[in-house]
């Protein structure tokens, strides 16, 4: 079913639609009717209506049993960190269609496994892959091809068409980040046909922009509303497309903490809320870092070691 075949939407609203980044029945049927009333400039009355529309041609929006939602569980990927201690302390790999955020201090691993999960998601299924390509939105310019050619080599994969199938963006604002997981939707809906569709999307790191952008308490309530909607919208490119989104997080240190470990993620609640799995790394002697799952909806809380390699990671 095309946009047009939608009430109330004709060849000028599906237009503006389209280039708003609704392509599909799905995008307009998980949208809000504010998105929509942005998107296409019409009435919110007329949002409503079409994005109940969409709803009943997609079969999205209502109460289904549990027997159906196991069935649909079944579709969920699971891709490899390239350690198996980590692979199962996440139950068996990084989850599609789930927000995992890593974070701790520098140095910890965060993006040398972002860079691994943008190998590994190229692997074939049997080898713990999920057989497509990784959009890269880059916050701190960390992303180094060089380090993708040792991790290729590391899992016997062609260095250039590993390279090929990774799409990077720097985003040099919190607004032009904010964007770019837009433009991500477009390009993935146009390699959705293609022998790799996009099956992981990495922001790192996702705060970096907006804790150096809003400083001190005043302007505290827009940035959570903004990384909210930051994050949501990444969660829905990962059901749209099935795909692993992955976030790193950088850390702080609470100055009232006496007793324990006083890092903290950055972003507060609203990170903590939205992210499916949560896990903190820190560093040990030599390449070992130790992962402790922190937050899951069905796993128990667990650490596990794993090294940074010269081939990557591994156990």
């Amino acid at each position: 079913m095309d946009l047009e075949e939608l009430p109330g939407v004709g060849p000028a609203i599906a237009e503006k639609l389209r280039e708003g980044g609704f392509n599909s029945l799905e995008a307009i049927a998980v949208a809000s009717p504010a998105e929509l009333v942005a998107a296409a400039e019409i009435g919110e009355s007329t949002a409503a209506k079409i994005i109940n529309s969409a709803r009943d041609a997609a079969d999205i929006g209502g109460f289904e049993t549990g027997d159906k939602i196991l069935e649909r569980r079944k579709e969920v990927g699971k891709l490899t960190s390239g350690s198996q201690s980590l692979d199962a302390l996440l139950g068996g790999g990084i989850e599609t269609r789930s927000l995992t955020e890593f974070y701790g201090e520098f140095g910890s691993g965060k993006t040398q496994i972002a860079h691994q999960l943008a190998v590994n998601v190229q692997l074939p299924l049997d080898k713990g892959g999920l057989n497509g390509s990784a959009i890269i939105i880059d916050t701190e310019n960390t992303f180094r091809p060089e380090r993708i050619k040792d991790m290729a080599e590391g899992v016997e994969l062609d260095y250039g068409e590993v390279l090929n199938n990774l799409h990077i963006a720097r985003a040099y604002n919190s607004n032009h980040q904010i964007l770019l997981v837009d433009k991500a939707e477009k390009l993935a809906e146009e390699l959705k046909e293609t022998e790799k569709p996009v099956r992981l999307m990495i922001i790192d790191s996702a705060t970096a922009h907006f804790r150096s952008e809003y400083v001190g308490r005043g302007t505290l309530a827009d940035r959570q509303q903004k990384i909210n909607k930051h994050l949501h919208d990444a969660l829905r490119f990962g059901d749209l497309n099935n795909a692993v989104i992955m976030i790193t997080n950088q850390v702080m240190a609470r100055p009232d903490a006496f007793f324990g470990d006083p890092t903290r993620p950055i972003g507060g609640h609203v990170l903590g809320h939205t992210a499916t799995f949560r896990l903190y790394l820190r560093k040990s002697k030599g390449e070992k870092r130790i992962a402790r799952l922190v937050d899951s909806p069905n796993l128990p809380e667990a650490e596990a070691v794993f090294s940074v390699s010269s081939v990557g990671i591994r156990d």
